[in-house]
């Protein structure tokens, strides 16, 4: 008789295009028919791809859940081939995949720091809209088995807000992906929203509060540390960007350690704190590009962060397949002594 799958829970982060390795960790995780995901909390590009997973599993299970992810990061790279965002020659020649010497994007960022969107975007564009709107039926999220909890930031109170699967709309997704020097913030239910990276990226609480899971996977998309001194002005924003997308998630982690330490193992919520498992899927290889490439959509680049998420995937696999739902592979307790 076989075992019953095991339940996973996924945490995603956001970063832009980065996204495209999540894509590829779950595409590699999903062809895994002993794994189940229970919930998934995502923010900005870990939400569309949370929702787009599930989604395309309640249409066609795994193979449906990899056929949507698929499609929309394919429709991504179209609406980016029309976009002036593109590589310049001397990127191209230098094979680098930065947009930091392009000129829509320099001006870009220029005028990003004079004026707000409600100025450079009067008719509130977003490519994204159209894009969700071809890949993702929110209204089937209601009734997906797999949780999914989005995050968005209030702008009024700096609070951050999770919406479940039967809130979701294109506008949740949107605000958790809406980044204020270049989208005007998103109204729900009368309150204003921006990117929810700034206040849980992901959040990670309700994974534990309400999945039956025990064992959490972590895809981090933007690097915790950097070795080299950033020097110049753009390498500079691009480090406190990464510090401040990350912050949220390393207090959480935090907190989770030590309220699994002090938890009663027993019975009720104190068990659900104690028996939780943490691991983290990432790679190195995204601290080589800079933060302008998280704009850039082409499908070579796109195709190759997806191959390197399946890749790092499949290490993670072959190193811990056996400890999922055994023990934890990232240690989180060390980031008490940072406290």
């Amino acid at each position: 008789m076989a075992a019953d799958p095991l339940l996973i829970d996924l945490a995603l982060q956001g970063g832009g295009s980065h996204g495209a390795f999540t894509w590829g960790v779950l595409d590699r995780l999903l062809e895994e028919d002993w794994l189940s995901i229970a919930a998934i909390s995502g923010t900005s590009a870990g939400a569309m791809n949370a929702a787009v997973l599930a989604d395309g599993w309640v249409e066609a299970g795994a193979p449906g859940a990899r056929r949507a992810l698929a499609n929309f990061w394919q429709l991504v790279s179209r609406a980016a081939a029309f976009s002036p965002l593109q590589r310049s020659p001397l990127d191209r020649l230098m094979g680098r995949w930065t947009l930091d010497t392009s000129p829509a994007y320099v001006f870009m960022d220029l005028m990003s720091r004079l004026l707000s969107p409600y100025a450079l975007n009067p008719l509130d564009f977003n490519p994204l809209r159209r894009i969700l709107s071809q890949s993702v039926d929110c209204a089937r999220l209601a009734h997906a088995p797999i949780k999914l909890f989005i995050t968005a930031t209030s702008v009024r109170t700096g609070r951050g807000r999770i919406f479940r699967n039967a809130e979701i709309t294109a506008d949740v997704l949107l605000a958790s992906a809406c980044l204020p020097t270049m989208f005007r913030a998103v109204a729900i239910d009368g309150e204003e929203y921006w990117d929810g990276g700034y206040a849980g990226n992901p959040t990670i609480t309700p994974l534990v509060r309400e999945s039956d899971a025990h064992d959490t996977i972590l895809v981090q998309i933007n690097p915790r540390e950097r070795a080299d001194l950033p020097r110049s002005a753009a390498d500079i924003l691009n480090r406190l960007n990464e510090i401040s997308f990350n912050a949220p998630l390393m207090k959480e982690l935090r907190m989770i350690a030590l309220l699994r330490q002090v938890a009663d193992p027993g019975t009720g919520e104190g068990a659900r704190w104690a028996q939780m498992r943490t691991h983290r899927i990432t790679t190195d290889a995204l601290a080589k590009f800079g933060a302008s490439s998280k704009l850039n959509g082409e499908w070579e680049f796109l195709a190759m962060l997806r191959d390197e998420g399946r890749h790092a995937a499949d290490e993670f696999l072959k190193a811990h397949a056996g400890d999922l739902g055994r023990r934890s592979t990232a240690d989180i307790d060390v980031l008490l002594a940072e406290c």
